[in-house]
């Protein structure tokens, strides 16, 4: 059972150092209990304490990995109901489906397009996360080599989908070190996928006919030693599924119930023949609040957009998504080429260089540190000012790319070009256009 703020505090130091980030060891207690804070944050606490205060750090929860290596994915660990409350954890996996009545050229289309979908934005690699492999038929052997076909055609994480234990454990004997999700744990084969999930030390999915029902199954594997699972409420209604999502999270959190304290499963490839349909399932159970969704098929036009809002919903609102500062070349500039320069928040570097990119105009786009703030607030909070700008442009080394010593700044930084001329000796300070999309019209009147 979960500890209360002062039985933890009493098994704290109560040096009150202010190390974990706040100013008390009570504090620190309370903010424990309520699980917006990890023990790891306290450096001084005691091995023996730390035993003790296991079950009372731990997330409302659990943190899940599927697979190994660098394509393993964590769901769970999750703390608030509310991003704004303080941040979402581990973002949601998604999965492309492939099953054992497919023929062999649609099974390596989608293995192939798993592979290849892959983009890249703020400088992060967004892609899908795992194959779930599902037996239909009633042919081991078929389900086995299928499992194994797509394991040796890609490094992501699986997911092993057969309401048969024995057909699972046929298909774990060549795929054990991966690390696999066995789905599904139900009230006819609980014990037996249980065993399986503890001799391969797997992750397991549990699924229930009701919310109640899955209750019961958690309890009774984690009676049996299992201890990382996802929950399948079963629902395969937009209505009772949503519905189930919040309880979910909501029992683990507010009611602080540990058996339905795991992250979720839901699949809507089971729900719907119409891809367009399947997207916006998909879209709501990003945001509310799916571990992993089980897609029929992935469509760049389908999977780059869940992808997005994905890292959207997931960034920590308190620290915007910043791009790397320094030197961006557009459209293969040379020694006569402009040079703009504008804040690391990864928005405005986004709109900006696509309008550079769109313009076709060579150009240099210097992208300065300001802790991910935008133009506007970065200049309000003094953070993108002429000095500080003067001080990148020096260390930047863009004087030895080009021939001319002019500088484009953002119309919205207009005020800042009296003293930037002063701080950059030799330069010309040009004020740019205060909204981005007008940037392809002055960029195509430049002269170096």
């Amino acid at each position: 059972m979960a500890l209360t703020g002062i039985q933890i505090f009493k098994l704290l130091p109560k040096s009150n150092c202010g190390k974990c980030g706040v100013p008390t060891c009570l504090a620190f207690a309370m903010n424990l209990a309520a699980g917006k804070a990890e023990l790891t944050a306290c450096p001084t606490v005691s091995e023996e304490a730390k035993a003790m205060l296991a079950e009372a750090s731990a997330p409302p929860i659990r943190p899940v990995t599927i697979g190994t290596g660098e394509k393993a994915f964590k769901v769970g660990g999750e703390t608030v109901l509310f991003r704004h409350e303080k941040r979402f954890e581990n973002p949601t996996g998604i999965a492309i489906l492939v099953s054992d009545d497919m023929t062999e050229a649609e099974v390596d289309s989608r293995v192939a397009k798993f592979n290849l979908y892959t983009y890249e934005r703020v400088g992060l690699k967004l892609r899908a996360n795992a194959i779930a492999i599902k037996k239909m038929g009633g042919d081991i052997a078929k389900f086995t080599a299928l499992v194994n076909k797509v394991a040796a055609a890609t490094d992501g994480a699986l997911i092993l989908m057969a309401s048969q234990p024995e057909a699972l454990a046929a298909a774990l004997k060549g795929i054990a070190a991966r690390k696999p999700l066995l789905y599904a744990a139900t009230k006819a084969n609980a014990e037996a996928v249980a065993a399986l999930a503890k001799e391969f030390n797997c992750p397991v999915a549990v699924k229930g006919a009701s919310l109640e029902e899955v209750a019961e199954l958690t309890a009774l594997l984690e009676k049996a030693g299992v201890k990382d699972m996802v929950i399948d409420s079963g629902a395969r209604t937009v209505k009772q599924l949503l519905a189930d999502q919040v309880h979910i999270r909501a029992s683990a959190l507010v009611k602080k119930f540990r058996p339905l304290g795991y992250p979720t499963i839901t699949l809507p490839c089971e729900m719907t023949s119409n891809p367009m349909k399947e997207a916006l399932i998909a879209s709501m159970l990003v945001s509310k609040y799916a571990g992993i969704i089980v897609l029929s098929d992935i469509q760049g036009e389908v999977l780059f957009p869940l992808l997005v809002e994905r890292m959207n919903i997931f960034t920590d609102p308190q620290r915007p998504l910043a791009t790397t500062p320094g030197i961006y070349e557009i459209n293969n500039p040379n020694e006569n080429s402009p040079i703009l320069i504008t804040t690391n928040f990864s928005l405005t570097y986004f709109i900006v260089s696509g309008e550079i990119e769109g313009s076709k105009v060579p150009s240099y786009l210097l992208i300065m540190d300001t802790e991910g703030l935008s133009v506007m607030t970065a200049w309000a909070a003094g953070k993108f000012v002429a000095d500080l700008m003067a001080q990148f442009v020096k260390k930047s080394a863009i004087e030895g790319k080009v021939k001319h010593r002019k500088l484009i700044i953002p119309g919205y930084s207009a005020s800042e070009s009296g003293g930037l001329e002063e701080d950059l000796s030799g330069w010309e300070i040009l004020v740019g256009p205060r909204e981005a999309s007008h940037l392809p019209a002055y960029l195509k009147s430049w002269k170096a």
